[in-house]
């Protein structure tokens, strides 16, 4: 290679982002073939904001509206975590089905399809959480606080989701079948969100169970988006939040690169 063409050629970090974006869109383009595809996006934050603040409106709070006020961050936060694990069964889809083989023989980044896909399933958790704001203010839910504040809880939730895409990537990778991939999600999912105080507050549960909601992630990132969208104090919970939510990213997108890796 000549000095002119190494000189004209893009640095490695900057080229591996354009050709994860490149793939991320290539990833989005599907769901224009396969429209079905927004029913996964759609009926699923549908179902948890109708169903949990209608079974659990009364009992907790004695009035279903007044439980939407307090559940709803809680219930978008929940929703984008188990969005975030349809990443495991769309690498594991890629690795039996042979895509990633034939991403392999392009001219382009090892781990561009990895981050590529994960970028993509991100940008679907957008239209999630749009989906839960939607049927949320069509409920009569509606922020304390101003666009600034709600733009920020909103972040942090994508965020999270896009460091919970990148554990679920692994479990994907390491996967050997859907079967495995389905109790992958139950043991993460459900201890994650329902062992949180995303539907209720942590001072009524007790002992231990309380002690685990408070250190879980979800609580962190859920007190954070409540407070946020009530005008609440903010700046501890927005810090555990970041924090957890950095500690995911770490900890899984190295690893899950190195899965990627090994398995193709």
């Amino acid at each position: 290679m000549t000095a002119t063409s190494m000189a004209s050629r893009p640095a490695a970090p900057v080229r591996i982002a354009r050709e994860g974006l490149t793939l991320a869109w290539r990833s989005l383009l599907k769901i224009r073939h396969s429209p079905d595809q927004l029913l996964d996006l759609s009926l699923m934050p549908i179902t948890f904001v109708l169903l949990f603040t209608f079974l659990f409106g009364k009992a907790v709070a004695g009035d279903w509206h007044a439980y939407l006020q307090y559940v709803l961050p809680g219930v978008a936060v929940q929703a984008l975590v188990f969005a975030s694990m349809n990443t495991a069964l769309g690498f594991n889809s890629d690795l039996r089905s042979g895509v990633f083989d034939r991403l392999r023989s392009l001219p382009i980044s090892r781990a561009a399809p990895l981050i590529g896909r994960v970028l993509g399933d991100a940008v679907r958790n957008v239209v999630t959480l749009a989906v839960v704001a939607v049927v949320g203010a069509v409920l009569g839910y509606r922020p304390h606080a101003g666009p600034l504040p709600v733009l920020g809880a909103c972040a942090l939730v994508l965020a999270f989701s896009l460091a919970m895409c990148w554990a679920a990537a692994l479990a994907g990778l390491l996967a050997r079948g859907p079967e495995t991939i389905g109790g992958f999600v139950f043991v993460v999912t459900v201890p994650l969100t329902f062992g949180s105080t995303v539907f209720v507050p942590t001072a009524d549960l007790p002992g231990w169970l309380g002690g685990w909601v408070r250190i879980n992630p979800v609580t962190r990132v859920s007190e954070a988006a409540r407070a946020l969208v009530t005008g609440a104090p903010a700046g501890l919970h927005i810090r555990d939040s970041l924090l957890w939510t950095a500690a995911v990213l770490a900890v899984f997108a190295p690893l899950a690169i190195l899965a990627y890796r090994r398995r193709t």
